[in-house]
């Protein structure tokens, strides 16, 4: 696995890529896995690119090869956050039913805290079910900041 930090308006970010597959994407405040190699390859050149992009309000869709670890469930959830269109929000509950475990709400909010990809698999669209911004890896701020780029604000 091979991680690259870069710079960006939100702060220092990582990327780490394994077998050519975006894996994890660390906010200044993570803590970086012990021992992981430090590099540039292609594939975090471009994520970065597109990361970039997005951060500049000219990119909504993200087109790398990820990777997430988890389990099945957190995958599922996962996926489903991809087809939240960007500029767009859904509740715990709105992903629970989509996923087909209506009473999974609040097993939905772990697996988005737990979700290696922040931004890149748009965990920051999912919201309580009063409309209120709810618990975000990289902060509330950062949360409502992504929100308010997507919705042109």
């Amino acid at each position: 696995m091979k991680l690259h930090l870069q710079n960006t308006f939100i702060g220092t970010v990582g990327i780490a890529e394994h077998d050519g597959c975006i894996t994890n994407l660390y906010f200044e405040q993570d803590k970086l896995p012990v021992g992981i190699e430090r590099g540039e390859t292609t594939g975090l050149h471009e994520a970065f690119r597109q990361l970039n992009s997005y951060l500049e309000g000219n990119l909504t869709t993200f087109s790398l090869p990820l990777a997430p670890a988890g389990t099945p469930f957190m995958r599922a959830v996962w996926q489903f956050l991809s087809t939240i269109p960007y500029g767009a929000t859904a509740s715990y509950r709105d992903v629970a039913v989509s996923i087909g475990n209506p009473l999974a709400a609040r097993a939905v909010g772990m697996a988005n805290h737990r979700n290696p990809l922040p931004i890149l698999i748009p965990c920051h669209r999912v919201i309580g079910k009063d409309g209120k911004l709810t618990g975000y890896r990289g902060g509330l701020r950062l949360k409502k900041m992504l929100l308010d780029l997507e919705r042109g604000v």
